[in-house]
């Protein structure tokens, strides 16, 4: 489950903080789930203790959340951005288990 500071700061990034439905704060804390989630398929690693305290982490999961969010106008942009985020966590050291 996503932590609430990181909702805030998600939804700050959506222009969205000012949300309270519950159905909109539960699909934006499923969002920061699956942003984890494809980070870790990718062979990310996540800190065990409060991955989103990274910023580069943050900064992906809000990009992941923005480019699957609502109307989606940007979502290729937001793709592209999203995609080389993850490329750069995946040949990072201290962000995989490759050992490089």
């Amino acid at each position: 489950m996503a932590e609430e500071i990181t909702i805030a700061k998600v939804k700050t990034a959506l222009g969205a903080q000012n949300v309270t439905d519950a159905g909109l704060v539960t699909e934006i804390g499923d969002l920061i789930d699956s942003a984890k989630a494809d980070l870790a398929l990718a062979g990310v690693v996540l800190p065990s203790e409060n991955p989103e305290q990274n910023a580069l982490i943050l900064r992906a999961i809000m990009t992941y959340c923005k480019m699957n969010y609502g109307e989606g106008a940007e979502y290729d942009r937001l793709k592209r951005s999203y995609d080389e985020q993850k490329a750069q966590l995946k040949t990072s050291t201290g962000y995989t288990e490759w050992g490089f």
